[in-house]
């Protein structure tokens, strides 16, 4: 063969061939047949690989959507070549079905069907070897559209009241390529001019939100033309209370022929519930005291004394309390008076008479002695040092200014000498032992006396004059 002529070289006693100037085109298989007294023959696949060179990665497209189908073509020179495919860095595996591959000598395309976003997640690379080197193509990316995919509401879940002018937005994503434009609906009806993210300034600017709705949005994608509707989320904005005033009647109040009219209001804000305390206990209804319909008002008729009291009232709604106070009085009394003090009295012990009667406002106090008006003007009596005529009849007159009642109350004190409470055994004994003493030392004087006066008289004056004198005893 002339393409052989000059490169091949038989050696005829060992059967040995040569070639030179090796060229791909050599490549083949080659045999020998031996001619001697007996026949022989042989063969051998003769492979001459040419250098890996020129990699390159030819798509179909440059941008697809997932679900489409790919073709990506491989083509490299060299010879006896074999291709592989990674995604990144890790191979793709050709499972005949839905990844499909077609190889020619110097290529290989590489077919997807129903392309996925993680098809494509990382660069694609094509690598081309032979037994002599490999070479790996530049990297391919090629984009990928999807979406949108599940659009999802932040928070999904919000409270059933939203406080005014709180810091409260809902916020909508979904994953998507390119991003998804957003907007928000409300009842069904399009909001103007919302983004991914709905403010509750701005719901509430539109008049929005006075009443329970649902908020869904929307995501739409530019290049896939999909478009997706997020589940709805259902909730009314409320705005607090502020400025609660209780308020009470301005009328002069007397028990028991006296109507009283409490009201409970805000200024701002809806009232959802309202609690009315006195003295920290709840205030429930009775044949006096009668609620509105709303509980906003409370009659009390008549008011009693038990009245003077703090009233509270509380108003709620699902975002905040308030809460006020009125101190109601009713005029009443004095009612029966007392005086406090003891009975008797000695003249170094001090008197204190305390007289008391229930009233509002506080009584005013008159004191009199047996009858006559003494200058004490409070509800007590101070006598530090008690005299005689201060014993008697004390009349206590306790007068209420408002109601013009008065009520009286008698009182007698005893003042006398200091009461000797008598000695003691023992100082009793005393005397006792003293007196039986003082007895027998007078009786033993007596008969000592007795024995020595003589029993004949004798002379006074004169030696030798004698006149008889008598004993007197």
């Amino acid at each position: 063969m002339d393409s052989y002529k000059g490169r091949a070289f038989l050696d005829t006693t060992n059967g040995y061939l040569t070639l030179t100037g090796l060229t791909a085109k050599d490549s083949g298989d080659y045999s020998i047949n031996i001619i001697g007294t007996q026949i022989a023959s042989g063969e051998i696949k003769l492979r001459v690989l040419v250098p890996v060179s020129n990699v390159v990665i030819t798509p179909d497209v440059t941008e697809t959507m997932e679900g489409r189908t790919v073709s990506l073509n491989c083509s490299a020179k060299g010879s006896f070549l074999e291709f592989i495919w990674t995604n990144g860095s890790i191979p793709i595996t050709v499972d005949g079905n839905r990844i499909t591959q077609i190889t020619a000598e110097f290529s290989n395309k590489l077919i997807i069907r129903d392309v996925l976003r993680s098809d494509f997640s990382n660069p694609i690379f094509c690598t081309a070897k032979n037994g002599l080197q490999s070479e790996k193509s530049r990297p391919l990316t090629l984009t990928v559209f999807y979406g949108p995919d599940v659009v999802t509401i932040n928070p999904p879940n919000p409270p059933e009241f939203i406080k005014s002018k709180d810091d409260f937005n809902l916020s909508c994503s979904a994953a998507s390529k390119p991003d998804a434009t957003f907007s928000w609906f409300f009842n069904n009806q399009l909001i103007k001019n919302s983004g991914a993210v709905l403010t509750l300034k701005t719901i509430e600017e539109l008049g929005l939100g006075k009443t329970a709705g649902d908020y869904k949005c929307n995501a739409v994608n530019s290049k896939t033309t999909n478009t997706r509707n997020s589940s709805a989320v259902r909730f009314s904005v409320i705005e607090p209370l502020s400025g609660i005033k209780l308020s009470g009647p301005t009328h002069t109040l007397f028990a028991g022929n006296t109507t009283a009219n409490l009201s409970c209001q805000a200024s701002a804000g809806k009232v959802m519930k309202t609690v009315w305390m006195i003295n920290n206990v709840p205030l429930s209804p009775s044949p006096r005291v009668v609620f509105s319909a709303d509980n906003s008002l409370v009659t009390i008729n008549p008011v009693q004394k038990e009245d003077n009291v703090n009233f509270m009232c509380k108003l709620e709604n699902p975002v905040s309390q308030e809460q006020a106070e009125y101190k109601m009085e009713v005029i009443y009394g004095p009612e029966e008076a007392s005086i406090s003090g003891v009975k008797e009295v000695d003249l170094k012990s001090s008197v204190i008479l305390k007289c008391s009667a229930a009233s509002i406002p506080p009584s005013r106090f008159t004191w009199k002695l047996n009858g006559s008006e003494i200058s004490e003007k409070t509800n007590e009596v101070v006598i530090e040092k008690p005299k005689f005529e201060n014993s008697g009849t004390y009349t206590c007159e306790a007068r209420n200014p408002s109601t013009g009642k008065t009520v009286t109350f008698l009182h007698t004190l005893t003042v006398k000498e200091e009461i000797d409470d008598g000695l003691s055994d023992g100082a009793i004994a005393g005397i006792v032992i003293g007196c039986l003493l003082a007895l027998g030392l007078a009786l033993g004087l007596f008969f000592y006396c007795r024995a020595k006066v003589p029993k004949e008289g004798y002379t006074v004056g004169k030696r030798g004059s004698q006149e008889p004198i008598e004993s007197p005893y």
